[in-house]
């Protein structure tokens, strides 16, 4: 499998690199040390954990087996 290596774009190979995604161990500790340092983050839940223990958190849910009325 074919990529590039998202710290120096160099490209990569599954095959060839024991590093993958990564073209080198270097590439690799410095995707680690953004990581430890807080350069990446997971971003926020979309919802207030609070609001979902509540019930208020909404959920639409779509019958795809029906068939539309309007459709012709």
């Amino acid at each position: 499998m074919k990529h590039k290596c998202p710290i120096c774009k160099a490209e990569t190979d599954s095959a060839l690199h024991a590093d993958f995604p990564f073209c080198s161990q270097r590439c690799r500790m410095r995707d680690l040390g953004n990581w430890a340092t807080e350069k990446y983050v997971v971003s926020d839940p979309i919802f207030d954990e609070e609001d979902a223990a509540e019930g208020g958190q909404k959920t639409i849910l779509l019958d795809l087996d029906k068939t539309d009325d309007n459709e012709s």
